[in-house]
């Protein structure tokens, strides 16, 4: 089979041809059709996670066709239309995922071939409403923002939801999420283009936070600074900014952050957390039950994903050099 093969860190991905990968017992192979990017894939090839042995297939997102099943699973999969699961083995506690928890593409060989392998456990038929390239774009992001809006965050309908860095993969997917759900939805980005999309998506508004007074712009733009508050906060970057998400944030709000794009978090002031009782949360990943419902409340909604742009796989190093420069609006996606 073709495959994009990191061989060494540090390295542009090459095409070359493989073995195709048999499944075991429990397993499915799947014909992929698309494979989507994640900023993982690009801090792989940098280096910057532990023990990474190369050489490695890269790319945790993919939909396909099964074609082949092994052991123990239902032939009736053969021939599906899905999407895999990229959080795997996650383990009995649905509050923190276990030692043996990995996420497809590392320490496994991933999507970015023309076929992969993973248990049959990890598979979900693809909603019908989605080809197969924005199939491909919904595992990682959008179960990071399902667990981030819905299980951290405990969103309910009337909440007032501030999504930061439109533009990203899982801010787009908590923006569309959130709006489908039932929320008022404002954004900020560092792009006024971004978050004009955001707006034509169904967000109220948004912000640019390259202004130094967007947390109190935001505040006045958002109905006045005594209604202008919001329950839940989604955020992606961390850095010193976070301060002012605890300014912006309404009395028993939640806030839940799945990135650290802008650095360590810095300058809060407690007394600002404990006298208005928030509730501050980390997130990664998430459980099969999330992406179970996840899936499902994508195809009930109707949810497309946000896609960028689409690169064959022989184009795999462009594609990733593409996501490293931060130009996109929604995903990046190899057609295969």
């Amino acid at each position: 089979m073709k495959a994009a093969i990191l061989k060494n860190l540090h390295e542009p991905l090459v095409i070359e041809t493989t073995q195709k990968p048999n499944p075991g017992p429990g397993e499915v192979l799947v014909e992929v059709k698309a494979a989507s990017l994640n900023h993982r894939d690009v801090w792989i090839q940098k280096g910057l996670y532990p023990r990474i042995t190369t050489p490695i297939i890269p790319g945790s997102d993919g939909a396909g066709i099964v074609t082949e099943v092994g052991d123990g699973v239902a032939k009736s999969w053969i021939g599906k239309e899905v999407i895999i699961n990229p959080s795997q083995n996650w383990g009995e506690n649905p509050d923190f995922y276990s030692e043996d928890h990995k996420i497809l593409g590392l320490p496994d060989n991933g999507t970015f071939a023309e076929y992969v392998k993973t248990e049959a456990k990890y598979l979900a038929e693809k909603p019908a409403h989605l080809s197969f390239e924005e199939a491909a774009a919904l595992p990682m992001g959008g179960l990071t923002a399902w667990r981030s809006l819905m299980t951290r965050c405990r969103f309910k309908e009337g909440d007032r939801v501030l999504v930061t860095g439109a533009g990203g993969g899982v801010a787009l997917f908590a923006i569309q999420i959130a709006i489908a759900a039932g929320a008022e939805v404002w954004v900020t980005s560092g792009s006024d283009q971004k978050i004009q999309k955001a707006i034509e998506m169904g967000a109220k508004g948004g912000i640019n936070y390259k202004n130094p007074t967007w947390f109190r712009d935001l505040l006045v733009k958002a109905r006045g600074p005594k209604t202008g508050y919001f329950n839940v906060i989604i955020d992606s970057a961390g850095g010193p900014g976070f301060a002012k998400l605890i300014d912006i944030a309404a009395p028993g709000a939640r806030i839940c952050f799945y990135g650290g794009g802008t650095g360590n978090i810095t300058d809060i002031v407690p007394a600002k957390v404990f006298f208005k009782q928030l509730n501050i949360y980390g997130s990664t990943m998430g459980t099969e039950q999330e992406f179970a419902d996840m899936v499902q409340f994508v195809a009930e909604k109707q949810i497309v994903p946000v896609i960028d742009k689409v690169f064959p796989l022989e184009e795999a190093e462009q594609a990733l050099r593409y996501m490293d420069s931060g130009q996109q609006f929604g995903k990046i996606v190899l057609s295969v």
